[in-house]
């Protein structure tokens, strides 16, 4: 029988890049004993050893679709015991409040999520920066203490990831910051807390530096 602790939860409230991440999360955990399942059943995402919360569109149908999905405290009681991931409107929705809607978070890691102000700015190629923001960027990551998050473990330092987003995360603690994009303007990409992980950016389509990044969730013991 499969161990629960090597379980990887993908969560399904019909509202994420489901068959991408998954795919990404199955081929990162190739050989290494997990057990990849995509489920939209509160009791599979707490019995699993780990949880993807990926998520896409807008921030009020996301927290919408999990609360109807019955997902909302599952979610809220997986951050609480084991380690978790949210990408791109998932790590939004850790947040305490989304200026898009002007919606709840979960309050997982206390801060704002705001819309992207780029009016008249540029790139360092020249080109005009454009809401939404759709492209390559480098993350720089974010130091605190003598040592990057182990969750950048094997990812050189301003690698290039892909990000597909029209509002950015403001956390109230700079100390949550695990990594930082410049696109008009320094922001949050990145997020931890505890046993928390979060990217704005999209590790599924960021080729192998995003393959690595989930690698490390399946490694990384907070």
């Amino acid at each position: 029988m499969q161990s629960r602790a090597k379980t990887v939860a993908v969560i399904d409230y019909g509202m994420g890049n489901l068959r991408s991440v998954a795919q990404a999360v199955r081929a990162a955990a190739q050989d290494e004993g997990w057990t990849v399942v995509v489920t939209s059943e509160p009791e599979a995402v707490r019995a699993a050893g780990r949880v993807v919360l990926p998520g896409q569109g807008a921030m009020p149908d996301c927290m919408r679709a999990l609360a109807a999905g019955g997902l909302h405290d599952a979610v809220r009681e997986a951050a609480a015991s084991k380690p978790l991931m949210g990408v791109c409107i998932g790590m939004q929705m850790l947040l305490t409040h989304s200026a898009e809607g002007d919606v709840a978070g979960l309050d997982l890691i206390p801060g704002q999520v705001l819309r992207l102000e780029v009016a008249g700015q540029r790139q360092g190629d020249g080109s005009r920066c454009k809401v939404p923001h759709m492209g390559w960027n480098r993350v720089r990551q974010q130091h605190h203490g003598a040592r990057a998050h182990p969750m950048w473990q094997g990812v050189p330092d301003e690698s290039w990831f892909y990000f597909v987003h029209s509002y950015h995360a403001r956390p109230l603690d700079p100390g949550h910051c695990a990594g930082a994009v410049r696109y008009g303007s320094l922001f949050a990409c990145a997020l931890a807390r505890d046993n928390l992980f979060a990217t704005q950016f999209h590790p599924e389509k960021s080729a192998a530096q995003g393959l690595r990044l989930y690698r490390n969730f399946l490694l990384w013991n907070p």
